[in-house]
C-alpha cells in the first residue's frame, strides 16, 4: 500500500516535472523565432551596405582610370608643344648663325673687292704716269692702305646738314655762340681734353662718330634743353644714340674736367679772393659766396613726397618737384664746391648740413675764413649769415647791404648757369639716379665759360625766383654772433656801409 502510494507520488512529480519542461520548451522556441525575425534585416542590410561599397569602389576606380588617361593626354601635348618650341628656337639660333657668317662672309668680300680696286687704281696710275711728283707725307710709312669701314645698309641714314654747318670753319662765330653758348676756341679746347677718353674707333658695321660731334651733342643738349627727338634731327643720329652720347660725354666731364675747372682755392688763390671780396664789401677773409637752387624734375616713381617743391607749387599753381643743387662761387661767379641731388623738399640749412662742405668744416677746414651764405643758412663759426631778426638797427641794416651784395654774386652765377644751359629751366627726361652728373658736367661747363670770358648773350638771362626759408635755429655759435656784430660795427664806424638801407 505504501509503495503504491510513493509510485503514484513520483509519477505525479514526473508528470509534473515534463509539464515544466514543456512550458520551457515553448517559450525558447518563440524568443528564437524573434531574434530571427530582427537578424534577418540586418543581414540584408548588410549585404546592401556591402553591394553599395562595391560599386563605388568600382565607379572610383574608374574615374581614376579616365583622370589617369586625360592626364597622359594633356602630358603628351605639353611635351609636344616644348618639343615644338624647342625646335623653333634651335631653328632660330641656326638662323642667326647662318646670317651673321653670311654677313661676316659679305663684309669680307666687300673690303676685299675695295681692297683690290685700290691696288689696280694705285698700279694704273703709276703706269700711266710719266711726270714724277713729289712724295706725300706718308710716304716714310710702309703699312698697306688701311679700308673705310663698310656701312651696312640697316644703318639709317639721316640728314646731317646742320652740324655740318656748324662744323665748317666759315660758320659765324655768333651763330656758334648762339647754339652752343661758347665760342669755336672754347669748344675745341673741351674737345681736345675729352678726346682721349670720347674717341672710339670704328667697326666693321659703321663708322664711329667723331669726338667733335659727340662734344657737341652733349652741349647743345645741355645748351637748349631741347628733346632727344630733335637733338636726333639736328645731328642725324638716333634717339638713343643721342642719350647715350650724352650721359657718357657729361661722365667724361666729370672724370677729366671737374678736377682741373671745379676745385677749392689752394693758399694762393684762396688770398686773392680775400682780397678781392674785402675790396668789395670791407668784410675781411671771405673766400666764397653760397647759394642753393632748385631743379625741376619729373614727379619720381620712389619718395615722391620727398621731392615735392611746396614753395614753388605754390607760386606757379602748378605741382612742381625739384632737387637742389647747393654751390660756393668766388669773386667772379666761378663754383669752387657744389653738392647735387637732395630731395627738393629739403630747406637749404638741411641741405648744407648734409653735405661734403659741412663735413669738412667740422673737420676744421675753415678755420679763419668766412662762407657767405643767404637767409636761409644758419650762422656758424664758417657761415656768415645776414640778421633776419625784425626791427633792424643801422648798424645792422648796414652790414645786411654788405653782405647782400657778396651773397648777390652766387645768386648771379647760379642765374647765368641756368641761363646758359636751358635743361636746368625746365624739367628734362634724365632718370633721376643720372642727373648728379649731368648737373655736375654744366657746373664745370660754366666754370670754363666764365674763366675764359664767354659772354651770355642777353636773350639767354634768367631770373632765379628760389624762397629762402630761415630755419628753425639761426643761430649755432655765439663766437660767430659776436664776430658778425664786430663786422658789422667795424663797416658802419669806418664809413663802409653805405647809405642806400636810409632810403
Amino acid at each position: 500500500m505504501n509503495d503504491s502510494r510513493g509510485y503514484s507520488s513520483k509519477r505525479r512529480r514526473r508528470d509534473s516535472e515534463e509539464e515544466d519542461g514543456f512550458l520551457i520548451q515553448g517559450e525558447g522556441g518563440k524568443k528564437c523565432k524573434g531574434l530571427d525575425e530582427i537578424i534577418t534585416p540586418l543581414l540584408f542590410l548588410e549585404e546592401q551596405e556591402k553591394h553599395e561599397i562595391e560599386e563605388a569602389e568600382k565607379a572610383r576606380r574608374e574615374e581614376m582610370l579616365k583622370f589617369e588617361e586625360n592626364h597622359g593626354m594633356r602630358s603628351r601635348a605639353m611635351m609636344d608643344c616644348y618639343s615644338g618650341i624647342q625646335d623653333f628656337y634651335n631653328d632660330a639660333d641656326r638662323s642667326d648663325v647662318t646670317r651673321k657668317r653670311k654677313v661676316r662672309a659679305n663684309a669680307f668680300a666687300a673690303a676685299t673687292s675695295v681692297t683690290a680696286a685700290i691696288g689696280i687704281s694705285s698700279v694704273a696710275g703709276a703706269d700711266s704716269s710719266s711726270i714724277d711728283t713729289p712724295p706725300s707725307a706718308d710716304a716714310g710709312n710702309d703699312r698697306p692702305p688701311t679700308v673705310g669701314p663698310q656701312r651696312r645698309l640697316w644703318v639709317k641714314n639721316r640728314s646731317k646738314d646742320w652740324w655740318d654747318q656748324c662744323s665748317s670753319p666759315d660758320f659765324p662765330e655768333e651763330d656758334f655762340k648762339k647754339a652752343f653758348r661758347m665760342g669755336k676756341e672754347t669748344f675745341e679746347l673741351i674737345c681736345n681734353e675729352l678726346s682721349p677718353i670720347v674717341a672710339k674707333e670704328n667697326t666693321m658695321l659703321r663708322e664711329a662718330v667723331p669726338v667733335r660731334q659727340r662734344v657737341a651733342v652733349c652741349i647743345w643738349r645741355l645748351a637748349t634743353g631741347e628733346p632727344l627727338r630733335l637733338v636726333s634731327k639736328k645731328f642725324g643720329l638716333g634717339i638713343s644714340t643721342c642719350h647715350k652720347l650724352v650721359l657718357e660725354v657729361c661722365s667724361a666731364i666729370k672724370t677729366v674736367l671737374m678736377p682741373k675747372y671745379l676745385r677749392w682755392p689752394d693758399g694762393e688763390t684762396s688770398r686773392r679772393i680775400k682780397e678781392e671780396f674785402e675790396s668789395s664789401s670791407g668784410i675781411p677773409n671771405v673766400v666764397g659766396s653760397m647759394y642753393t637752387t632748385h631743379v625741376p624734375i619729373i614727379a619720381p616713381k620712389i619718395s615722391v613726397a620727398a621731392y615735392f617743391n611746396r614753395r614753388h607749387t605754390e607760386r606757379n599753381q602748378k605741382t612742381s618737384y625739384s632737387i637742389t643743387l647747393q654751390g660756393v662761387v668766388d669773386h667772379r661767379g666761378v663754383f669752387t664746391d657744389v653738392c647735387i641731388g637732395y630731395p627738393g623738399s629739403m630747406p637749404d640749412d638741411e641741405v648744407l648740413e648734409n653735405s661734403t662742405l659741412f663735413q669738412r668744416a667740422n673737420a676744421g677746414f675753415y678755420q679763419g675764413v668766412w662762407i657767405v651764405g643767404g637767409s636761409g643758412h644758419p650762422l656758424m663759426d664758417w657761415v656768415l649769415v645776414p640778421y633776419t631778426q625784425p626791427n633792424l638797427t643801422w648798424t645792422q641794416h648796414a652790414f645786411n647791404e654788405r653782405i647782400g651784395e657778396i651773397h648777390r654774386i652766387a645768386k648771379d652765377s647760379f642765374a647765368r648757369l641756368k641761363g646758359r644751359w636751358g635743361c636746368l629751366q625746365k624739367r628734362t627726361e634724365v632718370k633721376l639716379q643720372d642727373l648728379p652728373v649731368v648737373l655736375g658736367a654744366c657746373c664745370v661747363l660754366h666754370n670754363i665759360c666764365e674763366m675764359r670770358n664767354e659772354r651770355l648773350e642777353p636773350e639767354h638771362s634768367f631770373e632765379i625766383f628760389d624762397d629762402e626759408m630761415v630755419p628753425e635755429i639761426s643761430l649755432r655759435s655765439m663766437d660767430a654772433m659776436r664776430a658778425r656784430d664786430a663786422i658789422a660795427h667795424n663797416l658802419l664806424h669806418h664809413n663802409l656801409a653805405g647809405t642806400s638801407f636810409l632810403r
